[in-house]
């Protein structure tokens, strides 16, 4: 005996089929977007079937600051009539419409430099940048100044919260790869200099402070391996030029006698001296 129990197939997806009523009805569609003016519609662009005696109708929209939105508006009809009625009207962005970027919280927005006078950033409790203080850690000068419960700081850095604060001064304005760094010697470090100040823990061997009055980044973290032309050993050689002795004009130191002859009518050196006429 051969196998009579029911046999069922799969059902399988059948698009839809336009309706030729409701995609006929185009300015019945049109005359359903009411919550602008009329000339903010524009051409029809397409009628897409979304279901049995079901439509819409896709127009341009030239509402100022929407480029490449469209006004959909769906139509339908009962079965066996002719009369279409407005299901919905919306207005939708297309492939290319100018939209507005996605919202980002406010913690995510900040940037550094945000925060001014009296304002205040709280710190989310879950911060991975942050480890209790009671915790041990693996920087030794955390552990130096981690007291008792209580009595040291609540959190410290944790070796997220140092990688990031790393990598972010390495990369930034005060690292090898700024300017000022790259247009100094090559010999001109930070790590080699005599205003540097080296950081505590395991950020040591990597950063310091800058203690040079005249560098651009005095009090500020740079790299041991940041440079720039205020470096403590930086020697500007002078070449002793000679200086040409110059040709000499006077001379006062020899004297040469000359003769003067008397011309007629002098005063003979013989001859008494004329009074002046006052004592």
């Amino acid at each position: 005996m051969g196998n009579n129990g029911r046999v069922t197939r799969p059902a399988s997806a059948r698009a839809a089929r336009l309706d030729q009523v409701c995609a006929a009805a185009v300015e019945v569609a049109r005359a359903g977007i009411t919550e602008v003016d009329p000339a903010d519609v524009g051409d029809h662009l397409q009628a897409v079937a979304e279901g049995d005696r079901l439509v819409t109708h896709y127009f341009e929209c030239r509402l100022a600051g929407y480029r490449g939105w469209r006004w959909a508006v769906t139509v339908t009809r009962v079965p066996r009539s002719r009369t279409v009625t407005i299901c919905d009207t919306v207005l939708l962005p297309g492939a290319d419409a100018l939209m507005a970027p996605g919202w980002v919280p406010w913690q995510e927005r900040l940037k550094p430099g945000d925060l001014g006078p009296g304002d205040l950033l709280p710190t989310p409790p879950d911060d991975e940048r942050l480890a209790p203080g009671y915790l041990l850690s693996d920087d030794p000068a955390v552990e130096e100044t981690a007291w008792e419960l209580g009595l040291g700081r609540p959190r410290v850095l944790s070796r997220e919260g140092r990688s990031e604060a790393a990598q972010r001064w390495y990369d930034g304005d005060h690292g090898p790869s700024a300017a000022i760094s790259v247009a100094a010697p090559a010999a001109a470090r930070c790590g080699t200099c005599g205003f540097y100040l080296p950081l505590a823990g395991s950020l040591r061997q990597a950063f310091g402070a800058c203690g040079n009055f005249y560098a651009p980044d005095d009090g500020r973290v740079v790299s041991a391996d940041h440079g720039c032309g205020a470096h403590s050993e930086t020697l500007v050689e002078t070449p002793e030029t000679p200086v040409d002795e110059l040709p000499t004009i006077y001379d006062d130191s020899a004297v040469e006698a000359m003769s003067v002859s008397r011309a007629h009518g002098s005063v003979e050196a013989a001859e008494p001296a004329e009074p002046y006429g006052h004592s």
